[in-house]
């Protein structure tokens, strides 16, 4: 992958996106993750940093000090107005409204969040005639590894091209602060929670995995390759079938 094309090609894509919807710039939830931060880096230069807005949404006693420090030097970094909104405050009321939800599981829990941050997002694009720009890339969009109108409620994926690794790469080029590159990609819906523990599998492998599943590869072929398990490559099979609702539009049934 020549790395320079690709990035013209996405600032591009959001130039001519925007343009298109005459919207007056772009609204990116800034998570202080790697791939937050590409894509407000490439928003910018399609775009300039007076048109790109960062939103970091922390949750007290959740969201380290850590990320919310680098979500802030991300903002600097690229000289972006970057708002705070702590978002405690909602998901209490939410679970004081809601009989039980103080019982829900993890993902349940966690979905909600996401949603709240997505809500977020939008107010500020329809306050300002902005767009939504969704931080998911490839390797996400084709497990499902997102949530369902929360962070994958967005008007624009411009790294949506890019596998993990390939973020990676392009982060690198573009000159993303290194701590934000070599940081464990999280979500951060939990505590303790993390990609690759959830996934069973490193994101090295399960873009190589993927790879070859698009290169019709033999199941063999990609154990004995790439030297993981049945149970592992399963797992990955598993999460797209499971999760292709997700990738397409709801489904209408036809009355004609």
């Amino acid at each position: 992958m020549d790395l320079e094309i690709v990035q013209d090609k996405i600032i591009d894509f959001i130039w001519n996106k925007t343009h298109k919807a005459d919207v007056s710039g772009a609204v990116i939830g800034i998570s202080g993750g790697i791939d937050s931060a590409l894509t407000a880096a490439l928003a910018v230069k399609a775009l300039g940093k007076d048109k790109v807005l960062g939103i970091h949404m922390p949750e007290s006693g959740l969201t380290t000090a850590v990320d919310t420090e680098d979500a802030k030097a991300v903002a600097d970094w690229l000289g972006i107005e970057l708002r705070t909104i702590d978002i405690s405050g909602i998901v209490s009321a939410f679970t004081d409204a809601v009989p039980y939800s103080e019982s829900a599981e993890l993902l349940c829990r966690g979905n909600l969040k996401a949603r709240i941050r997505m809500s977020i997002l939008y107010f500020h694009a329809n306050q300002m005639n902005r767009m939504v720009i969704g931080t998911g890339n490839k390797t996400e969009i084709l497990l499902g590894y997102y949530t369902k109108y929360g962070d994958g409620g967005v008007d624009l994926e411009p790294i949506g091209g890019l596998y993990k690794t390939e973020v990676w790469g392009l982060s690198r080029m573009l000159g993303v602060p290194e701590p934000v590159i070599t940081k464990k990609p999280s979500a951060g819906l939990w505590k303790g929670q993390t990609d690759e523990a959830e996934l069973g599998i490193s994101y090295v492998k399960v873009d190589n995995v993927l790879r070859m599943l698009e290169q019709n590869e033999a199941p063999e072929t990609i154990i004995s390759t790439l030297g993981i398990s049945m149970e592992q490559l399963n797992s990955v099979i598993k999460r797209i079938e499971r999760n292709e609702h997700k990738r397409k539009a709801p489904p209408v049934p036809e009355v004609y």
